[in-house]
């Protein structure tokens, strides 16, 4: 892991930690209606969204209300990999690694069927880099899915440049508030 990656996170995590709660809620509550008005999630049908920790763009609502028209999905972590499974609702969540809330739904492995993939992240940069957590999850699902990836954030996380490995993998359009 690069010492740059190291001391971007560092600084981005304590930018956002510095946010209030009530700040974090309406920058996400705007980040996602921008997301809702997006061309790419108006016409998905399967979307591969996050259910977000303390430091992300808050989505657990956002999951809830759009799980009535769409098939949405969250991905859980196995091992060194995720999977993905179909979000059923709340009361089928279970707390799983890194005490993160995972569906225990229907496994998809179809990932043709993914229209939509919305990206969670450390940080990005304008050229779609992104800034994980470090343990390479995402980078060794996206390669599969060939569905059209959106990062969401806040501006703290937005950056001017993220370091980049060749194993990264970027994504199309990110989504600020």
């Amino acid at each position: 892991m690069s010492i740059e990656k190291v001391a971007l996170r560092k600084e981005i995590k304590a930018a956002v930690k510095a946010l209030s709660e009530e700040q974090k809620r309406k920058r996400s509550e705007r980040v996602l209606a921008s997301l809702e008005r997006n061309k790419y999630f108006r016409s998905a049908q399967s979307v591969l969204m996050f259910w977000s920790l303390p430091d992300e763009v808050m989505t657990h609502d956002f999951v809830e209300k759009w799980s009535a028209e769409k098939r949405i999905l969250l991905p859980v972590v196995v091992g060194d990999k995720l999977e993905v499974r179909r979000y059923e609702g709340k009361e089928r969540l279970r707390l799983g690694s890194f005490d993160i809330q995972e569906p225990v739904g229907e496994l998809v492995t179809d990932y043709d069927t993914i229209d939509l993939v919305v990206v969670p992240g450390v940080g990005f940069d304008v050229e779609g880099h992104r800034l994980g957590r470090g343990k390479g999850y995402y980078d060794r699902l996206l390669p599969q899915l060939k569905a059209r990836r959106i990062g969401i954030c806040f501006p703290e996380q937005f950056v001017p440049k993220v370091p980049s490995d060749p194993w990264d993998v970027n994504v199309k359009e990110i989504i600020i508030d």
